[in-house]
């Protein structure tokens, strides 16, 4: 088994909270994790992209070969775009449809959902308003790992459990408001799956 995977987004939006949830259920669940990433200037929406690798063996690189990303999970549309060359033939692509528009000429979303429905059948997630539902936008990171735990090659209750460690500090309403942003993305993508 070998899962790789490339988180995208840009500054702030929590990509490395959802490299970080995906690397603890990984690691308990017994697999190997490499992982390397590239931080942007969250204040003015720099690039952020982290790649993940888990195996059930050893790895021996931590960045992801053109052309064999199992999964991209982008936060941020734009981003989405950036990555498509490390898509696999078979892989996914999950993404965001709220848009950080931090640039002159930022492309329209019609323009950027006719790029995206070239991967197969992307997962588009509106993620902020599914996350104001689960309590809070800035669990909108939760909702895109939910709407991307089917692809994960990690058990959902895996994902589950590392989310409540990640959140503990910070008291069981933030764990469990998480958690609910997680199922309620898991359900998206369960939901869009059955309609194809």
């Amino acid at each position: 088994m070998e899962i790789n995977i490339i988180l995208a987004g840009v500054g702030g939006q929590g990509i490395l909270t959802i490299a970080a949830v995906i690397d603890m259920a990984a690691l308990q669940s017994g697999l190997t994790v490499r992982q390397a990433e590239v931080h942007g200037m969250s204040q003015r929406g720099g690039a952020v992209q982290s790649h993940l690798r888990i195996a059930d063996r050893e790895i021996y690189s931590d960045l992801i070969a053109e052309g064999t990303a199992n999964l991209i999970l982008s936060v941020e549309p734009l981003e989405a775009l950036r990555y498509l060359p490390f898509l696999a033939a078979e892989g996914r692509m999950v993404t965001s449809t709220d848009p950080f528009i931090n640039m002159a000429g930022y492309p329209t979303m019609e323009a950027i959902l006719v790029e995206l429905h070239r991967t197969g059948q992307p997962v588009l997630v509106n993620a902020a308003e599914l996350a104001r539902e689960a309590g809070s936008v800035r669990t909108s990171n939760m909702i895109m790992l939910g709407a991307a735990a089917p692809f994960t090659g990690l058990a959902p209750e895996a994902l589950e459990a590392a989310i409540g460690r990640l959140f503990q500090a910070k008291g069981a309403d933030i764990v469990e408001m998480n958690i609910r942003a997680f199922r309620r993305g898991k359900l998206l993508s369960q939901q869009q799956a059955t309609a194809i």
